[in-house]
């Protein structure tokens, strides 16, 4: 086997994406020779005791990256900054601060200002997820085959990025480097604004008057069960994700918007090319997305 890359890996976070890293570390072993878990409540640090995912667990997370070569955050994005400020005078001189945030220009206007000197700060986005949440959600194969992207600031140490892109490759990942402006207008068309879609959609369909709500659930096509599934998220994760991609996020809901506009008065006036157009886009679209092995 070869020598585990960390010798104290401290996740402070232990729901779908932390609870994933936390068995793999410990399935395989060369990641991380011991492994602290941080958590908001008791109950859920007792959980992960019981499901043995973790070497040690601590409610402090200033206790927790003590003596860690490796500390990640695996909160939602909008309690980075409290984090870093709680933890920054315990990192260890030496380790690398990372992190799996949807959003990468927050995390470094947020966490960067706060990371001592002679710590290395890595942030790093792997792109899987389920709608499940918490210590039991995670599985060992949730990111093989998934892109992580990684968007160091300029000057971070090599062998640091170097290390994580190497973590990363270990627990499954293709990893490629990215600017963090360039990351978020990405995340925001292929992420973020489906998620908005899928949220108030399923709001307009909660909103509807009784009998027609009743048959909506009732008679719930695929299309509908594919937003249903996808609105079933973490809604304080998505919170954070929304707000601290405000920008991008808005950029492309206004070019949607356009665009559904444009298909709205095709569907009006009969235009059955320009819908046709559409529809066979979207089947390019997941051809594509199927030979990728994305799909």
């Amino acid at each position: 086997m070869a020598e585990p890359i960390f010798r104290r890996l401290a996740l402070l976070g232990i729901g779908l994406i932390g609870s994933s890293v936390a068995r793999i570390v410990r399935e395989r072993g060369d990641i991380a020779a011991e492994l602290v878990a941080n958590a908001r409540t008791q109950s859920t640090l007792d959980r992960v005791m019981q499901l043995g995912i973790a070497d040690r667990v601590e409610l402090d997370p200033a206790r927790a990256v003590e003596g860690a070569d490796c500390v990640m955050l695996c909160a939602p994005v909008g309690a980075y900054e409290a984090l870093a400020a709680a933890i920054a005078p315990h990192l260890a001189p030496g380790a690398i601060l990372t992190d799996v945030g949807s959003t990468k220009q927050s995390v470094i206007r947020d966490v960067g200002p706060l990371v001592p000197a002679g710590v290395h700060f890595v942030p790093a986005h792997p792109v899987a997820g389920t709608e499940y949440s918490g210590p039991d959600a995670g599985f060992t194969t949730l990111f093989q085959g998934r892109w992580c992207l990684l968007t160091p600031p300029a000057g971070t140490d090599e062998t640091a990025v170097e290390k994580i892109a190497e973590l990363w490759r270990r627990c499954g990942s293709m990893v490629e480097a990215m600017e963090p402006a360039h990351h978020d207008r990405v995340l925001a068309i292929v992420s973020h604004l489906p998620h908005l879609i899928a949220f108030t959609i399923c709001g307009t369909a909660d909103d509807l008057e009784g009998e027609s709500r009743q048959q909506v659930l009732q008679f719930a096509a695929s299309g509908f069960r594919d937003f249903t599934r996808i609105a079933a998220s973490d809604p304080v994760m998505w919170r954070d994700v929304f707000l601290n991609n405000r920008e991008a996020l808005l950029e492309m809901l206004q070019r949607f918007m356009e665009d559904a506009q444009a298909m709205a008065r095709a569907v009006r006036w009969g235009d059955a090319t320009y819908i046709e157009d559409r529809i066979l886009r979207g089947r390019v679209i997941r051809r594509s997305l199927i030979e990728m092995k994305q799909a």
